[in-house]
């Protein structure tokens, strides 16, 4: 079965220790989270990964310690952030030799690539192996990639998915799905899905937001692909100050982790600067949405040693 990924793919967060180490059991803990709320695949390295504030080491531990979780369950998805060709194939590889079997690649960012360059630099990378996801997310990268754009590098070997972030999203998703001709070609959203259903509605086939909440996310999909799509809504609406609060530029991945100590997955929010702690209004603010939406603890507990 081909890895193409589609549905809900969470990012893992990297969990550290009080002291800054990495916390290996709570990422095992993190990634059988996913498993038992249904995931479709899971993804390391990504933004929500802290993924700027890894040692080239701790990635291929992190992506190691999640492929022997995931092998033969789900694909495993790894994030390449390089800033040039040769480095993007360098993680591209390290990602493959890791148990990678799909990588999302952001376009190099340091020097925007010509309109010639990007499908020379997506071709490099996609003769390594692993399947290509693009990221188009110009809000991290200043690289604008326009519907067109993104179609042509479809047609590229190894290129098989796109993740739509650039702003407004579902508009984008739909450009872009009305110009893809690849039969198998999967368009997916992102911005931690805060617009997850007018982006399936626009034509996407899944999202990959942060994976505190997974188990609540899963039922959003039933929902929706049953058409029940007032049910879809009203669970996402209750759902929805918890995924735009965990966007904010500086605290984004602070808030992900808090809610990830709250439901007893991890034991420490500790994140990397330059990311930012909580200060204790914004907390108390994080905690009335948590309180409010009813949060429950994660039942997978019970079977996640």
């Amino acid at each position: 079965m081909p890895p193409t990924v589609e549905g809900l793919v969470p990012i893992l967060a990297t969990p550290f220790q009080p002291d800054g180490s990495l916390d290996l059991p709570g990422l095992r803990r993190l990634t059988e989270f996913q498993l038992a709320a249904g995931v479709r695949a899971v993804a390391v390295l990504g933004m929500a990964s802290e993924a700027f504030a890894l040692t080239t080491a701790e990635r291929r531990i992190v992506t190691t310690t999640v492929a022997e979780i995931v092998h033969g369950v789900v694909p495993l998805v790894a994030g390449v952030a390089a800033t040039s060709t040769v480095t993007a194939v360098e993680q591209a590889t390290e990602a493959a030799a890791a148990g990678a079997e799909v990588v999302m690649v952001l376009p190099p960012f340091m020097v925007a690539p010509s309109p010639a360059q990007l499908p020379e630099f997506y071709a490099a990378v996609g003769a390594v192996g692993p399947e290509v996801m693009v990221q188009d997310a110009p809000g991290a990268t200043g690289v604008a990639m326009s519907p067109q754009q993104i179609a042509e590098l479809s047609r590229l070997p190894g290129v098989t998915s796109v993740k739509v972030e650039a702003p407004p999203t579902a508009p984008k998703v739909a450009a872009v799905v009305d110009r893809i001709d690849e039969p198998g070609f999967v368009v997916m959203g992102g911005q931690n899905a805060q617009f997850l259903l007018d982006e399936l509605a626009a034509g996407a086939v899944g999202t990959m937001p942060a994976c505190e909440v997974p188990d609540l996310l899963a039922p959003i999909f039933t929902d929706w692909y049953a058409g029940r799509h007032d049910d879809a809504r009203a669970r996402f609406e209750q759902l929805l100050p918890l995924l735009v609060f965990g966007l904010q530029p500086g605290i984004a991945w602070a808030v992900h982790k808090e809610v990830l100590v709250r439901r007893g997955l991890i034991g420490s929010a500790f994140v990397r600067t330059p990311a930012r702690d909580l200060d204790s209004r914004t907390r108390a603010g994080l905690t009335a949405i948590l309180d409010r939406l009813g949060l429950p603890a994660t039942p997978a507990l019970t079977r996640i040693p």
